[in-house]
């Protein structure tokens, strides 16, 4: 694994909190450059937009005092080696979604997203409004890292399948590519839960390692081919309703730069997370019409008794969890009762208004 260079010219005091872009236009004595890490191949380019809009964004805060070199999955690690390279230091920033490293704690998986949990714009609101960055950041900082929201893809689709998903016993000994605690929920109801990058989902598809496979929405999904190689596409993501990517900082890093550079990093993050989202609304649709449009795809909603099925194994096991881990349960008890009250002010403002307009 490479090692990027933090160079840190002297001369740039520490700035106030506040933030203004002014301040660089008088600090370029210093100049500070990082390499970023990614879960994410080129070709995706909305996705792998989170980590080179993030850079771009930085750079235009700072005038150009801040320069990051974005390195697609695979380039210098592996898609699902981000966090471990940013956390000891091997570079000094990463973009990837927490859910991928449940396999350290479970309760990362609150920070991309939870099955049947908060869509884009309830968990934009959790972790920017209410409790959830200081629980990222007490859980994040256990691996000297901090993490910010930058990306989120919407609302995503259920899956591609080479069967007919009629019931939870459907799911007996299907192979599918699910991460996070949604591959949790599948394993318990009796599917075989696979882990794979984003660039090594189509070549299983195809060979038939695996029999399933979820990613993100048809604007991806074309991009990757699922269309080409699976029959039935399925909604709606029960297991991602509101997926959020995140730029990962070093923390020992972080903490040596000025209070404007730390700001401009997690103002580009917030920047990059509502481009990303307005990119996948303005083409998903589209996308979706041409996949349907070659007439090989059958589109499917989801039986409700199917998702209630892995409803209620969800709940099984964040109970567990909370049994069994502190953090997880503290980060439960803040993140369940705002669920619960978002959900009831979206009743009769969001919902109430898309179910006349949608219709």
């Amino acid at each position: 694994m490479k090692r990027r260079d933090f160079i840190k010219k002297a001369g740039l005091v520490a700035a106030s909190a506040s933030f203004s872009p002014l301040m660089f236009a008088n600090a370029q004595s210093s100049r500070f450059r990082f390499g970023m890490v990614t879960s994410w191949p080129t070709a995706l380019d909305t996705i792998f937009g989170g980590a080179t809009n993030t850079a771009k964004f930085l750079a235009e805060i700072t005038q150009g005092d801040v320069e990051v070199e974005v390195f697609p999955a695979g380039a210098q690690v592996g898609g699902l080696e981000v966090y471990d390279a940013v956390s000891s230091g091997a570079f000094e920033m990463g973009h990837t979604a927490s859910y991928y490293y449940v396999g350290k704690d479970f309760a990362h998986g609150f920070f991309t997203s939870i099955p049947f949990g908060l869509n884009a714009q309830q968990h934009n609101a959790w972790v920017l409004s209410g409790n959830g960055q200081a629980l990222w950041d007490e859980l994040n900082e256990r691996d000297n890292l901090i993490a910010f929201p930058a990306g989120n893809t919407g609302v995503q689709m259920g899956g591609w399948f080479n069967k007919e998903i009629n019931s939870a016993a459907d799911l007996q000994g299907l192979k599918m590519r699910i991460p996070g605690i949604g591959g949790q929920v599948m394993s318990r109801a009796g599917a075989n839960v696979q882990v794979l990058a984003g660039g090594e989902i189509f070549q299983a598809l195809e060979r038939g390692v695996i029999d399933a496979t979820e990613w993100v929405g048809p604007y991806d999904d074309e991009i990757l081919g699922f269309n080409t190689v699976a029959k039935f596409y399925y909604a709606p993501g029960w297991h991602e309703p509101g997926p959020c990517l995140g730029t990962y900082v070093n923390l020992d890093t972080y903490n040596s730069l000025p209070e404007d550079v730390q700001d401009a990093i997690r103002t580009a993050s917030h920047a990059a997370n509502v481009q990303m989202l307005a990119d996948y609304d303005a083409r998903n649709n589209d996308a979706l019409q041409r996949i349907l449009a070659g007439g090989n795809v059958e589109l499917r909603t989801f039986p409700t008794e199917y998702l209630e099925t892995l409803e209620g194994f969800t709940d099984e096991i964040l109970e567990e969890q909370a049994a069994s881990n502190q953090l997880f349960a503290k980060i439960l008890d803040d993140w369940r009762p705002f669920r619960d009250s978002i959900r009831a002010f979206h009743d009769i403002s969001e919902k109430a208004f898309l179910d006349y307009a949608i219709r």
